[in-house]
């Protein structure tokens, strides 16, 4: 049933299938502790976060495929130093034995960040996930700043969690990426979760800087908007920056449907012009400038 809706979806507007920046495919070790958290998560929203494709790998993929999802990354992201080369070498693995899959990699601030984020780059990834929260660094920190360089300069975007929800940490929010895109400003940096709960810093700095953009992620559903609604005032700024939104959904990591997503979306009375471009066509030209 989840399926039929998701394409009825697409179909409906004349797609053929969906572009999803932000999906998580890491190491089964990982993610199962990645789930451990999401299980715990309760104290800290005050709502429990159940995993709703809580499936084995070649299901999660089967079902995207099902969904019509033309693309999707497999956004993975190290807690600490000595994590990121290995993670990185599985992401490279996955999206060899997965065409959908669009090869990601992350980073960490650790002696050698250089050295293996450029062989990412030139074994040609695509895309690459920075987990402000989870890693617990400062995006300007030094030891990035080459990284930052490289990056900006091959035109690979990188998929930053830099707001402060569902919890904050010491490096999330507004200020630390204001600081990173005065240094860097072609870096083209999409703000996963719309930057909740500072959705409105997070758009200005999309207006400010040309490579900046969001992902959906999360934003505008039911369970977000119970304790980081999207302000109201600032609806009509997502259609001034609608070549700069991205179709972004978590899954498998979601305590709701996938469809439910799309249904946010829609249901924010922007058009379908701007649903096409937010589900497909931004995607679509954003990684293929990423393909070089």
């Amino acid at each position: 049933m989840d399926a039929a809706g998701v394409r009825s979806f697409w179909e409906r507007l004349g797609l053929p299938g969906l572009v999803d920046v932000h999906t998580h495919f890491m190491p089964e070790q990982v993610l199962k502790k990645v789930w451990a958290y999401f299980d715990a998560v309760g104290p800290l929203t005050g709502m429990e976060w159940p995993i709703t494709y809580r499936h084995e790998e070649e299901q999660r993929v089967a079902l995207l495929r099902e969904f019509g999802v033309l693309s999707f990354t497999s956004m993975l992201y190290p807690h600490k130093a000595g994590m990121a080369g290995w993670l990185n070498g599985w992401a490279a693995d996955f999206a060899a034995r997965t065409p959908e899959c669009l090869h990601t990699a992350t980073l960490f601030p650790e002696e050698g960040v250089e050295r293996y984020v450029r062989k990412a780059v030139e074994s040609g990834a695509r895309v690459f996930k920075s987990h402000l929260q989870v890693g617990a660094y400062d995006p300007n920190d030094s030891r990035l700043d080459p990284v930052w360089g490289l990056l900006a300069e091959a035109g690979i975007p990188v998929v930053m969690h830099c707001g402060s929800g569902p919890a904050p940490g010491k490096y999330t929010g507004p200020e630390p990426v204001g600081r990173l895109l005065a240094r860097h400003p072609r870096l083209r940096l999409v703000v996963a979760h719309m930057g909740m709960p500072e959705y409105t810093d997070f758009l200005d700095l999309a207006e400010r800087y040309g490579g900046v953009m969001l992902d959906t992620t999360m934003a505008f559903t039911d369970f977000s908007e119970r304790f980081t609604p999207f302000p109201a005032a600032e609806r009509g700024r997502l259609l001034e920056l609608t070549d700069r939104i991205l179709l972004g959904t978590d899954f498998p990591n979601i305590p709701y449907p996938y469809v439910h997503q799309l249904e946010a979306l829609e249901r924010l009375g922007l058009g379908d012009d701007w649903l096409r471009a937010v589900c497909h066509g931004n995607g679509t030209r954003l990684f293929a400038r990423s393909a070089g």
